[in-house]
């Protein structure tokens, strides 16, 4: 069970943090909420306590596991048999989930295919947005802002950095 404070990661949302617990009633029935604060739109969102497994909210990932992540980057191909469609298909599902490594894989994936010609744009938003869900869950994971958790994702994504650490 979540508790306020407790830092989490909301899929297609990104990461945030756990501000606090509050009782509200919708129609005629009493529940109980947290309130999220999301760090990548600077937005609160509210999810009843009862829904927070169902919607795939889980706890932020160590930096033990984080270094596993980064070395999904250097390890493994993307399928160039999948059209942009399919391509977006899996895509999609893999952010949905919630895995961190299967984020991590589209980040990948789509970075290799950019090096060897030019992204569609919704191939672009979705490299995007995974970018950020990742950056955000690296600024909680790493305790750094912004612009230094972008820079990390930046150095530990290219093609000159392998074995590098947070």
């Amino acid at each position: 069970m979540f508790q306020v404070g407790d830092k989490i990661f909301y899929p297609m949302h990104g990461a945030g943090i756990i501000e606090a617990m509050e009782e509200k009633e919708f129609l005629g029935e009493k529940h109980l909420y947290f309130v999220l604060h999301m760090l990548l739109k600077e937005l609160d969102i509210m999810v009843p306590v009862e829904k927070m497994s169902a919607l795939g909210i889980r706890a932020i990932v160590d930096g033990q596991t984080l270094e596993h992540v980064f070395a999904v980057f250097h390890a493994g191909e993307p399928d160039l048999s999948q059209n942009s469609a399919q391509r977006m298909k899996v895509n999609t599902e893999k952010l949905k989930s919630g895995n961190i490594y299967q984020g991590a894989e589209v980040v990948r994936d789509l970075q290799l295919i950019s090096r060897n010609k030019v992204l569609g744009t919704s191939d672009r938003i979705m490299l995007d947005n995974a970018m950020l869900n990742l950056i955000s869950e690296i600024e909680l994971v790493c305790n750094l802002d912004r612009d230094e958790a972008t820079e990390l994702l930046r150095r530990m994504v290219s093609e000159e950095t392998v074995n590098a650490a947070p």
